[in-house]
């Protein structure tokens, strides 16, 4: 194992860079920390390198030892924070390869338009993982999936199912060339009640931004826009809540 002290460290320069979008995408590769996801990531996919400092080398001396062929760095506590986006690291850091994804869009897929908060991003990725949903398409806006909030967020469901990132539009086009009922969600008078919709095991489901929703030109192409009942005095639901009610909706025939 490699010893790395300081945070002057070439390597350590550029993967820092990591935590900014420009070079995850240049790079093609990113961080994740934490226990959890980088064992769920160790079943699928391809980690390149990982750093420990002394809690890490302590609580994973076992499943180092077993992936030896990572290449492994011991760090000091400095460097891996220098790492770490987060306030008290946990001990391990690893650098994932990115893999880039050729799907077939059939079955039952989430869409998210410009949907821009991290945490709702990686919480209805983890809800569509639980749900059974196929995978989920993300559109243009929408918060980038190997930034350290939303990583957090899906709790390695990222490693579950494929997620893409491609025009709305056009996968809208295809799912209905392949007649998959396309639902949006908007509240105004043409829109119904998501209880009226037939649960089934190919759908695709459009949720919109936090604030304006979704677009007009992806409503216009859907079959049916949906809206869920408010029986209280809130305004709206959070668009993350809303997705996990609709998903389970569509699922529940097939559970």
């Amino acid at each position: 194992m490699k010893e790395i002290r300081s945070v002057k460290n070439e390597l350590i320069k550029q993967l820092k860079k990591l935590h900014q979008k420009k070079y995850r995408d240049q790079q093609e590769r990113y961080l994740i920390e934490g226990f959890h996801l980088i064992e769920e990531a160790a079943k699928t996919q391809e980690i390149e390198m990982v750093f420990v400092d002394e809690r890490g080398k302590r609580e994973w001396h076992q499943w180092l030892e077993k992936h030896t062929e990572i290449q492994q760095y011991d760090v000091s506590e400095d460097v891996l924070q220098s790492l770490s986006e987060l306030p008290t690291p946990q001990g391990i850091i690893a650098v994932v390869k990115k893999h880039s994804l050729t799907v077939d869009l059939d079955g039952a897929w989430l869409l998210l338009d410009n949907v821009q908060d991290p945490g709702n991003v990686g919480t209805m990725v983890r809800t569509a993982d639980a749900a059974g949903f196929t995978g989920v398409v993300l559109g243009k806006g929408t918060a980038d999936i190997y930034s350290t909030k939303v990583l957090r967020s899906m709790q390695g469901s990222n490693f579950h199912l494929p997620i893409i990132s491609m025009d709305l539009t056009e996968a809208v086009t295809i799912f209905k060339e392949k007649q998959i009922p396309v639902y949006g969600t908007e509240l105004n008078k043409d829109a119904i009640d998501y209880r009226q919709a037939a649960p089934g095991k190919k759908v695709a489901l459009i949720l919109g931004n936090e604030g304006q929703g979704v677009r007009s030109e992806l409503l216009e192409m859907t079959d049916q826009n949906l809206y869920i009942p408010i029986y209280g005095q809130a305004e709206s639901l959070n668009v993350g809540i809303a997705a996990g009610i609709l998903m389970y909706h569509f699922v529940s025939d097939n559970i």
